[in-house]
């Protein structure tokens, strides 16, 4: 793992609030042993000579830039236009005033390949430094559940088919250029007059034939990438097998989608949501449907905050689960964290059932307060009223660690691609926000 031993020069910290936050980011950073060995790691896994070539970006330096890009919600092209401008972000992330700062496609490359598990790791190390500073212990915890949103724009059977036969027709043009196949027509200006056409009818009568004559067009290009792919497969050229193996994978993806736009639109079936593909480059992505008012397109995330206001655990999920079904499972990660359960636990309304009580109690929560009772006792949950009325509005609490965390942290659409990369934009934010608390009580 390389390690920049010696820094060129560095500028002082100017007399501003938010440069005293970054200094004492930058101690907790310092002061914690394992955080920029973790990322590190993560940098040099499938790298065969690590300690040869060039010197690269430090474990310290990436763990630095990804804070200050999470906490900022800076695009890759403005994080490099800070790092350049801003002498406190270079002091910060440890460029020296003299160093030259990589481009932006290098530390796009470095950043991503922090894994989500790291910044867990990283993450537990925060909240124990918090408890050893007495800022939280994790005593008295409040639950609720959130949706983080892909990058995808609203999905429909005409764009998810135009999509694809756009990526397939470019994966087809390189498949020509690079090996010569030449068995194939380019269909996309037909297959984007229909999807338009689709969009602009004003009702089903009018939309059924476009959309078969867009699904004529689809099993066309379905057709080309499978005689394209078979031309490729069998290469020895490196190139030319991941050429193969894209083709297969948006391939797949397009049988899905025309399944179920003959499903949807031709026979007039239902096609459940685990089944249907919402986006053919984020697709795993999951549909959320929120009180039956609000469908969200992206992965279901439940916090658990404490009364220092850090989050105390971050759990995504695939699917939509039910609140109920992840009642225990939340609370035993905390037993996970800190060794013994929470003594006070506050929780969402939907997370209500007298197993879920049954099951907390046995953990070891003496007070269990649902915001909603449900047919639930006040003295079977807690101890006295008093008690639950100050819990069900300490519970309340949670909602504003959210909207931070959504604000502030770019956890209302994770911007990076793929489903790890996913993982690791939360996980991201979860820490960067948790530093930024735990520095500010410091400070206090």
């Amino acid at each position: 793992m390389r390690r920049h031993e010696q820094l060129s020069l560095t500028q002082p910290w100017i007399d501003h609030s938010h440069a005293r936050e970054l200094e004492a980011i930058s101690r907790i950073l310092d002061e914690e042993a394992g955080m920029a060995e973790r990322v590190g790691q993560d940098l040099v896994r499938g790298v065969k000579n690590p300690g040869t070539g060039a010197r690269g970006m430090s474990g310290d330096q990436v763990l630095r830039v990804l804070v200050v890009k999470q906490m900022n919600g800076f695009s890759y092209d403005e994080l490099h236009f800070h790092l350049i401008d801003s002498a406190s972000y270079r002091t910060f992330c440890r460029f020296g005033a003299l160093e030259e700062v990589p481009g932006k496609s290098t530390v796009a490359e470095n950043v991503k390949k922090v894994r989500a598990e790291t910044l867990e790791a990283i993450d537990r190390l925060v909240l124990g430094r918090a408890a050893k500073k007495g800022v939280e212990k994790g005593r008295k915890v409040r639950i609720d559940s959130t949706v983080t949103e892909t990058n995808i724009h609203e999905p429909s059977d005409s764009s998810l088919l135009w999509d694809s036969v756009r990526v397939l027709t470019r994966l087809l043009e390189q498949a020509r250029a690079a090996a010569g196949f030449t068995g194939w027509r380019d269909h996309t200006k037909r297959a984007k007059r229909r999807m338009l056409g689709v969009q602009r009818a004003r009702n089903k009568e009018q939309r059924k034939p476009l959309y078969r004559d867009l699904l004529k067009v689809s099993r066309k290009v379905l057709g080309y990438a499978i005689a394209a792919r078979g031309a490729l497969a069998d290469s020895a050229e490196e190139g030319w097998r991941r050429l193969a193996y894209e083709l297969n994978h948006y391939r797949l993806l397009l049988e899905r989608v025309i399944d179920q736009t003959e499903r949807r639109v031709l026979r007039g079936e239902t096609v459940s949501a685990g089944e249907k593909v919402v986006s053919i480059h984020e697709p795993h992505t999951d549909i959320i449907v929120k009180d039956g008012r609000e469908t969200l397109y992206g992965h279901k995330i439940y916090l658990t905050g404490g009364a220092s206001g850090l989050v105390l655990d971050c759990l995504i999920t695939d699917g939509n689960p039910a609140d109920s079904t992840l009642s225990t499972t939340m609370l035993q990660r905390q037993k996970e964290i800190y060794g013994r359960p929470p003594r006070q636990a506050a929780l969402d309304g939907g997370f209500t059932s007298k197993e879920n009580l049954r099951e907390a109690k046995e953990l070891g929560v003496k007070d269990v307060c649902f915001s909603k009772k449900r047919g639930l006792k006040v003295p079977d949950m807690v101890k006295s009223t008093w008690v639950y009325r100050k819990l069900r509005d300490f519970r309340a609490g949670i909602e504003g660690v959210i909207s931070f965390l959504k604000r502030a942290f770019g956890l209302d659409r994770a911007t990076w691609r793929g489903e790890l990369s996913f993982r690791s934009y939360v996980w991201g934010g979860v820490l960067a926000a948790n530093l930024l608390t735990l520095a500010r009580h410091e400070l206090a």
